[in-house]
């Protein structure tokens, strides 16, 4: 594995992570205790140290599986999460950032992580005047003082949304989530020179393009109804399912995987400290992983492993 420092924070992370949005019920299937337990145990044996989820995939269900998952041995991993929804049902949820909520909601990610503490609390896709509630920064610093928040970050929406990163520092947030993707480049134009100005760690978040990049999928594939992708506009879906295509036949090396590929694209940049595809099982996360390799060959930027 390889290791990259997370910005300005004390932390060192794994190249690769672990997405668990699938976890929550939105991408045509359940999972198990044990089924995610198994995808954990090869991910500390390839040396991924970094789990990202959300209080809304599912209502705290992921939460609660990753926190079974990692309470063994909770202090080598560094846990994220975000807040700012609640999951009401398949593909529908609502936003708030109350601070008064969002306490509520931390004390909740808590308990479902089965933790003292999270590594990570990250805003949740939040329009700019929502990222500016009276009062919600101050209540977070109250709780990295308090020892239940690490470090704070902004899971940045839309990609190219450069009006909370330049408040970066200015509200206590070292890191910053951002979809970036070979289908989505939109971060490369503003904002991630402004996280590499500001030392402000970057998780690419989706590097996978939802699976678009993983190789497996080709123009005319459909998703079951029980899968978000289903929801996708048509003709958006097409297009993308053509691009990666042409993507896979121009781009990626003869005989690379095209998903290890994807990551070690997204790790190109030096201001990307780790990629965060999900996965279904334990052998998808062995792909994943091995991404890191092909970053460590394409760009050798590594940090020792961490204690």
């Amino acid at each position: 594995m390889l290791y990259r420092k997370l910005g300005k924070t004390n932390m060192t992370v794994s190249v690769v992570g672990i997405g668990t949005w699938q976890f929550g019920g939105e991408w045509g299937k359940d999972f198990t205790q044990q089924e995610v337990d198994a995808m954990f145990d090869r991910g500390r044996e390839l040396g991924i140290n970094l789990v990202d989820t959300a209080e809304c995939y599912g209502d705290h269900l992921s939460e609660r599986f990753v926190g079974n998952a990692v309470k063994r041995d909770r202090n080598k991993w560094i846990v994220a999460t975000k807040f700012g929804h609640h999951f009401h049902g398949f593909q529908n949820r609502t936003q708030g950032y109350d601070p008064d909520d969002i306490r509520q909601q931390l004390e909740a990610s808590l308990k479902a992580l089965q933790t003292d503490y999270v590594d990570l609390y990250q805003f949740h896709s939040g329009k700019n005047d929502e990222f500016q509630t009276p009062g919600l920064w101050e209540m977070l610093a109250e709780q990295v003082k308090a020892g239940k928040v690490r470090h704070l970050g902004i899971s940045v929406s839309p990609p190219d949304n450069v009006f909370q990163i330049e408040r970066a520092a200015s509200v206590g947030a070292e890191a910053v989530q951002v979809v970036y993707n070979r289908l989505e480049r939109k971060p490369e134009a503003a904002v991630l020179p402004l996280c590499q100005q500001q030392r402000l760690g970057v998780l690419a978040r989706v590097p996978l393009a939802s699976g678009y990049l993983s190789g497996k999928y080709k123009p005319g594939t459909q998703f079951d109804k029980s899968d978000w992708r289903s929801t996708a506009d048509p003709k958006r879906h097409e297009d993308r399912l053509r691009e990666a295509q042409k993507i896979a036949e121009t781009e990626v090396p003869k005989g690379t995987n095209m998903a290890q590929w994807a990551l070690a694209w997204c790790l190109r940049h030096d201001v990307v400290a780790c990629a965060i595809p999900g996965c279904k099982n334990a052998k998808q996360v062995e792909s994943n992983a091995a991404g890191a390799e092909l970053a460590r060959r394409d760009h050798p930027l590594a940090a020792p492993p961490p204690d």
